[in-house]
């Protein structure tokens, strides 16, 4: 992430709405708001990137300069351009999957077929726990 004080609260729930609303439709395999494609792609644009080189010889790297002249926020368009990226990968974007618990609101990526569950420890621990209290409860 860019090295950037934190963005404005307002500016990240917009960011996250539009960002749910994406995967939501994905998921829901319906087209998206039009209005949120733009949000996304306009919160990307807000913070363009330049590569630098730093330093030299065996010392040199490659970095990134975040330009914010648009008054834009560095680490909000970094996670619209991860954002992109995942949504234009048809592979990564197939492994999008919303929890198994129904209490849950958390999407996360499968790292293989059989994941249900966004953490394993917590709301597949509640599954194990409620499926063996229903069968030790009579």
């Amino acid at each position: 992430m860019p090295d950037a004080p934190p963005p404005a609260s307002s500016a990240t729930r917009r960011l996250r709405s539009v960002l749910r609303e994406l995967f939501d439709a994905h998921l829901a395999q319906r087209a998206p708001d039009p209005a949120a494609v733009d949000d996304l792609n306009a919160t990307a644009a807000a913070v363009p990137t330049s590569p630098r080189l730093d330093g030299w010889g065996a010392g040199a790297r490659a970095a990134v300069r975040w330009h914010d002249d648009y008054h834009g926020h560095p680490a909000l368009a970094a996670i619209a351009g991860e954002a992109i990226g995942l949504l234009a990968d048809p592979r990564r974007l197939g492994t999008l999957r919303r929890c198994g618990d129904p209490a849950c609101s958390m999407l996360f990526l499968a790292e293989n077929k059989r994941r249900v569950w966004c953490a394993a420890n917590v709301c597949g621990n509640r599954a194990r726990v409620a499926r063996h209290y229903s069968r030790t409860k009579a």
